[in-house]
């Protein structure tokens, strides 16, 4: 028996197959665009997702067809927050609003003001990533596709109804919609009123380890599978990434490094912080909550520096000394698409200070590093704000490859980063963690181990980690100038 976990990422679309002892057979990944036709706009078209899921599928069956074949579940892990609007016929209406994108901060005003229990019931501050201001900014916007909408789904939920026939969301992912009352785990009806919507435009509810559709038989039959693969709920990407890694027992802590950062921490119960612009969500799993800061530019940042430059990413690290000695006498802020923990400020601007004639391309490139540790900096303090330090982190996402940017982060957060193999699945691997537990009803704690093996530990060193808090200060105030460039 086999289990296939696919994350619908931003980048891209990856697909993970592993056995039943949870061993990867294999894995596939197709990449996607995204466009940006005015500024702070961020959409995709759903049409891609499917065509690189099934890609990415195709190939995994073209790796191990028998294993392909015997595939009994399949879990979906999925970019958050962005807003498919669909007609009568389940068609999109217009591209999908992505989690990056800004030009709904008006309408986040106006929620909090028609609903003064907003924070309260969601646990969360409206931010214009979030998939409420999105639609309301439809509805003032393009009146007319707002009145031809049936449905709104999330895009993992999308991706489901076209492999499935079935409108079902998990939990994890419907947190960051801000209709959902996440302390009861159900649509709220308040909330879904300040847009002008009610619980028939939204998906079914269920646990991400629990049954949620099968594939069409059909499609089954046009891919390959002996039989209709049974879908889990899955999670959103973090929640996934946190299934994979274990990260179910509350305190337990993870640093993804991908296309957005984010620092997370399980939680026993649901513990809100939103006037620190802290995410308090469901877990994918029943009973379980987490928190998490979220920074929206995090290895984006030195891919856009490596765009800039004419540099592959992989050309600019090479160029570091590893560990970095000192800071850079250059200072980043990453906020190329604003900021959410702690200033939820879409109309921050990112930008270079302390450049002079000798400034050199290392530098830059070691400042890029540094700006977005120190945003994950300010991220851990809102976390830690009346609770808990957190002590130590795994890291995972595409940006942990680098062994000079954890040394960064292990000085500037100063505390232990830990890198396991498993960070290569990430998500997906996750998600095909839910697909077991949907279909076979186990104790999600005996499945959702921590990593086994041996690790790479990025301890922070006392000298470098005194240099980055003076650096921090100081950087504090450049980040302050992005918050004054409109």
């Amino acid at each position: 028996m086999s289990f296939i976990g696919i994350d619908l990422g931003t980048s891209s679309v990856k697909a993970v197959l592993v056995d039943d002892e949870q061993r990867v057979l294999a894995t596939a990944a197709r990449e996607l665009t995204v466009a940006r036709p005015f500024p702070l706009w961020s959409e995709q078209n759903p049409a891609d997702w499917i065509t690189a899921t099934l890609e990415a599928l195709d190939s995994l069956k073209n790796a191990v067809p028998e294993a392909f074949r015997r595939c009994a579940g399949i879990g979906l892990s999925g970019q958050m927050h962005g807003a498919v609007l669909l007609d009568a016929r389940d068609e999109p209406l217009r591209p999908c609003i992505l989690w990056n994108d800004g030009r709904a901060a008006a309408e986040c005003a106006e929620i909090e003001s028609s609903e003064p229990d907003s924070r309260r019931i969601t646990g969360n501050i409206a931010m214009p990533g979030f998939t409420a201001p999105k639609v309301l900014w439809v509805r003032r916007h393009e009146p007319d596709i707002f009145r031809r909408t049936r449905k709104v789904l999330l895009p993992k939920a999308y991706l489901r109804l076209v492999l499935t026939g079935e409108a079902i969301e998990d939990m994890s992912d419907a947190s960051g919609t801000l209709w959902l009352d996440t302390g009861h785990r159900d649509w709220s009806d308040r909330m879904l009123a300040v847009t002008g919507l009610d619980r028939r435009h939204m998906p079914a509810l269920v646990e991400g380890s629990q049954p949620a559709g099968r594939m069409r038989a059909d499609l089954a039959r046009e891919l390959g599978f002996d039989a209709p693969p049974l879908f889990a709920g899955g999670a959103g990407d973090n929640a996934a990434g946190a299934v994979g890694l274990g990260a179910v027992a509350p305190g337990s802590s993870f640093l993804s490094l991908g296309t957005s950062g984010v620092l997370w921490r399980t939680t026993a119960g649901f513990e809100p912080r939103a006037g620190s612009a802290v995410h308090a969500f469901c877990h994918a799993l029943p009973g379980r909550w987490h928190q998490m800061s979220v920074h929206l530019s995090a290895a984006a940042s030195l891919s856009w520096w490596a765009s800039i430059s004419g540099q592959t990413e992989a050309a600019l690290l090479g160029e570091l000394v590893q560990p970095v000695p000192c800071p850079s006498p250059v200072l980043f802020t990453p906020y190329l698409s604003g900021e959410r923990t702690p200033h939820n400020d879409p109309q921050m601007r990112a930008g270079f200070i302390g450049l002079a004639h000798e400034t050199d391309r290392r530098a830059m490139t070691q400042a890029v590093l540094e700006g977005v540790a120190f945003a994950f900096r300010d991220g851990k303090q809102a976390l830690e704000a009346g609770s808990l330090p957190i002590k130590e982190a795994v890291v995972i996402g595409g940006g942990a490859r680098s062994d000079a940017w954890l040394s960064i982060l292990a000085d500037v957060l100063n505390m232990p980063l830990r890198r396991y193999r498993q960070v290569e699945a990430g998500a997906a691997f996750g998600a095909a963690r839910l697909a077991r537990l949907g279909c076979s009803g186990e104790e999600p704690d005996a499945v959702c181990t921590p990593p086994s093996g041996e690790a790479d530990i990025f301890a922070p060193h006392p000298a470098r980690a005194a240099a980055y808090a003076e650096r921090h200060a100081v950087w504090r105030r450049a980040a302050e100038v992005g918050r004054t460039l409109r």
